[in-house]
């Protein structure tokens, strides 16, 4: 990299036209060496970076670059290093742009669905309890527990909220954290709230992230921030779902922890469970965070990693950056790209205590957001700067700009004069609302390790699934660690039970399809 002091020396390099051209031989005979690993894959490590779109990789590479005192645009981030890369399709079922519950549904379960659900097919309805039933869809952290491997999922969130969730949840609402969370109805129709369902749907080995108060009785104080109301217990079936966590576990070395102190007490050597839920609900921001009680996404990865890897079956770990996503929303790209910045040191953790033959790793992200990289800045210039030119306003404007959120000021019909403002904490956008929206593009997915080869190309954010799932032989098609490669024989049926009137709208669908497809014929051949 090139620091700022020697950019210099590092731009004559560059205006050698021999500097690109012998960067590029060395590239190109990487590739030019590189075989395919077609080992079945013992573990995976699944990286998700919620809404860390291609603008937010790009921005927290020269983040990353900046913060070492290089100029930043040249920075190899750890996530670069990995050889093979695809683009995936995010849209749900029903919305052109998505939520972090109905993509988390597509690459853990391998189906796509539609908003605000998690664990469930299309056919279900947000927030409808009845139409969950019959519905629900397995995640491959199943799949690889069925199968034998230990399970974990690690994340900045509380461990109740979208994409966690998926990997044990079957909900009509992601908003179902707690029973206090559920409408009358939907407890009358027989579902359950989503932390009630850590606990009952698949024995997960490790637990780690926040969402303490969703765990407790209703008005139970919370250890760190016992006279904090909103931070209390909120349950109000009166259960303690970390003392019946812990109750199952018996016969076994289980561990509940809620600060750092007792977390690096953990041996994960003699470990076989471990809860740790650090906050009442979703994790401090990395820029934020009190390194004396909390725990930073390497030092939870690490731990996961080394509790999980005992097994000689292998392990599925979930790592999630859960709240690049929420710093967008508020619009601070500055708490987002040091969020993912610490994403890329926790990746690069995971492949430091794992072994490439054998372990399968994914980094991608479920959405993006509708934040832009613009204004020409020069080399170096801070990623969290404002840009050299002014707009025709003679105004200047961030060189990071959202396309909605908080950050849109108008003041008597003009907008900001931030030409004395220290743009670190500021970031400006097109439209105002209250929170900045997700947005609809293609997310990158990067792979290395056993069968990385495939994910490649542009593919539907539920192939995602199916694939880890086959390069580790684990759920139904269980061909590679068989040694074969023919396409497995598929039955496909659609059952729409006795209802008529499900069968009445499948008519109508299929008459539809029909006709659609005779007008476009027809279109054609005209």
């Amino acid at each position: 990299c090139c620091s700022v002091r020697a950019y210099v020396v590092c731009k004559i390099e560059e205006e050698n036209p021999e500097f690109w051209r012998s960067q590029a031989k060395k590239t190109l005979q990487t590739a030019l060496n590189r075989k395919h690993n077609t080992n079945v894959a013992k573990n995976i490590l699944f990286f998700l970076g919620d809404g860390m779109g291609i603008t937010t990789y790009t921005a927290a590479r020269i983040l990353k670059g900046q913060l070492q005192n290089h100029t930043g645009e040249e920075t190899v981030m750890t996530m670069d290093t990995f050889p093979y890369v695809g683009l995936a399709k995010t849209y749900s079922v029903d919305f052109q742009i998505p939520d972090s519950a109905a993509t988390a549904t597509a690459y853990l379960c391998g189906v796509k669905t539609n908003l605000n659900t998690i664990g469930v097919s299309a056919a279900a309805r947000n927030g409808i309890c009845k139409s969950q039933k019959g519905n629900e869809v397995t995640s491959i952290l199943k799949w690889a527990k069925d199968a034998g491997k230990s399970v974990g999922i690690v994340t900045t969130t509380r461990v109740q909220h979208a994409t966690p969730a998926t990997s044990y949840a079957h909900s009509a609402s992601r908003k179902w954290y707690s029973d206090a969370d559920m409408p009358a109805a939907a407890k009358r129709d027989g579902c359950t709230d989503i932390a009630s369902q850590l606990l009952n749907n698949t024995d997960i080995d490790v637990i780690i992230g926040g969402g303490r108060k969703y765990m407790t009785p209703r008005g139970t104080k919370d250890p760190e921030y016992p006279k904090d109301y909103s931070s209390r217990g909120k349950r109000q079936d009166k259960r303690n779902l970390i003392s019946e966590w812990l109750n199952q576990k018996t016969g076994k070395v289980a561990h509940y922890v809620w600060n750092k102190t007792d977390f690096d007490a953990v041996d994960p050597e003699t470990t076989d469970y471990l809860m740790a839920l650090f906050e009442p609900g979703d994790l401090r921001y990395e820029a934020q965070r009190d390194p004396s009680m909390d725990p930073s996404i390497i030092e939870t990865t690490e731990k996961a990693v080394r509790i999980l890897r005992k097994n000689p079956q292998g392990f599925f770990l979930l790592v999630e950056g859960g709240r690049i996503d929420q710093a967008h929303h508020d619009g601070r790209a500055y708490m987002a790209l040091h969020e993912t910045v610490a994403f890329d040191n926790a990746i690069a953790k995971g492949l430091e205590l794992t072994n490439e033959e054998e372990t399968l790793t994914i980094v991608m992200a479920d959405h993006s957001h509708p934040i832009t990289f613009n204004g020409y800045p020069f080399r170096g210039h801070s990623i969290l700067g404002k840009s050299p030119l002014w707009a025709k306003d003679m105004l200047p404007y961030t060189t990071l700009m959202y396309g909605n959120g908080p950050g849109h000021k108008i003041i008597n019909g003009t907008r900001p004069d931030i030409r004395n403002v220290d743009t670190k904490y500021v970031q400006l956008s097109a439209v105002p609302t209250d929170s900045a929206t997700h947005s609809g593009e293609d997310v990158a997915v990067l792979a290395r390790g056993p069968m990385a080869h495939l994910f490649h190309g542009v593919q539907e954010q539920n192939y995602i699934a199916h694939a880890m799932a086959y390069a580790a032989c684990v759920g139904e098609d269980l061909r590679h660690c068989r040694g074969q490669t023919t396409p497995a024989l598929v039955h496909t049926t659609f059952d729409h039970g006795n209802n008529s009137a499900g069968e009445a709208r499948s008519s109508a669908a299929l008459i539809s399809c029909l006709l659609s497809g005779a007008l476009l014929a027809l279109n054609v051949l005209m």
